[in-house]
């Protein structure tokens, strides 16, 4: 979305923020990896705006085999694109941040791991990630990769189908181009995408160790964060000074919650940097509605914070 340019005292009132702070929890939403190509849910261009696309539930997944023969057709051709794209400015300049000591832990909501492969560390996915696959019923863990390899030795039609991407840029839609010519269209933000007659019948083998299902290791909605990944997101929250949003409206409310907990319960002070409306503006000290990227980039640049804070 089209957004104002952001002054200079607005830079510095979040370079301010993170210095009284001296280590900053930092929240990112989809927001934050829309500017590597990756698509949102809620934003003005987002699958729920744009499509009414609403993602498959736990409850769905879990129901039948036919759904799982869904998603999972869904998610082969997407994984590929989505795996690919790079950090941007906004992933790069947390991690500066963050190894500078200014950023104390940083939270995503996001399944894409681009934060790690930015160089972040100390990354809590709240939401988990769609690098990994779950065994549902004995906890096994394996590669996505691996298991795309293996999807696609079971699924020949499917992996006939190439993938390619416009050429307008990382905004761009990536298409779906079958042998015979047809396209269909479109990412998801969780890396789905329409497989179209292609994905008919699709096969999707069961755990290796114990024979049950097979998921990626993402929170479905209707599902639920693990009690233990919850309470140490939450003990975050507690322990820090300052809370800095990026990129996420805050309407999921796992990761409100933990604004609130922060805010309210520890008297902590919050800065949202996000493209419209989140659930917290009215708890926030600071909000700026501009792209990610650029107040990150020039956050990071700011004198004050070339240095780790003094304890």
């Amino acid at each position: 979305p089209a957004v104002p340019p952001v002054n200079d005292a607005a830079i510095e009132r979040l370079a301010d923020l993170l210095q009284r702070a001296r280590g900053t929890l930092v929240l990112t939403g989809a927001g934050c990896s829309t500017e590597s190509g990756v698509p949102d849910y809620r934003g003005p261009a987002g699958a729920y705006t744009t499509s009414g696309f609403r993602p498959m539930t736990h409850q769905q997944f879990m129901a039948s085999d036919e759904n799982r023969s869904r998603y999972w057709s869904r998610s082969f051709a997407g994984f590929p694109k989505f795996s690919s794209v790079h950090p941007n400015a906004a992933h790069e300049s947390l991690a500066r941040l963050q190894h500078r000591g200014w950023v104390q832990a940083l939270i995503t909501q996001n399944v894409d791991r681009l934060h790690q492969r930015a160089g972040s560390r100390r990354v809590l996915e709240l939401h988990g990630t769609t690098h990994e696959v779950v065994c549902t019923g004995c906890g096994r863990l394996s590669c996505r990769h691996e298991f795309q390899r293996t999807l696609a030795a079971l699924n020949p039609d499917a992996a006939a189908v190439e993938t390619s991407t416009s050429s307008g840029g990382g905004d761009s839609p990536t298409i779906l181009r079958r042998p015979d010519g047809d396209a269909q269209v479109v990412q998801r933000p969780d890396g789905d995408m329409e497989l179209g007659a292609a994905g008919q019948g699709f096969r999707v083998p069961p755990c290796p160790a114990c024979g049950g299902i097979l998921k990626p290791h993402v929170v479905f909605f209707g599902d639920g964060i693990p009690a233990e990944r919850a309470q140490f997101a939450l003990d975050l929250a507690h322990s820090c000074r300052s809370v800095l949003v990026v990129g996420s409206s805050l309407a999921v409310w796992s990761a409100y919650r933990l604004v609130k907990a922060a805010v309210e319960g520890g008297g902590a002070e919050l800065a949202i940097v996000t493209a419209g409306p989140t659930r917290a503006d009215d708890l926030a000290h600071l909000k700026l509605e501009a792209r990610a990227g650029e107040v990150l980039a020039r956050l990071a640049a700011h004198p004050s914070l070339q240095i780790p804070p003094v304890y």
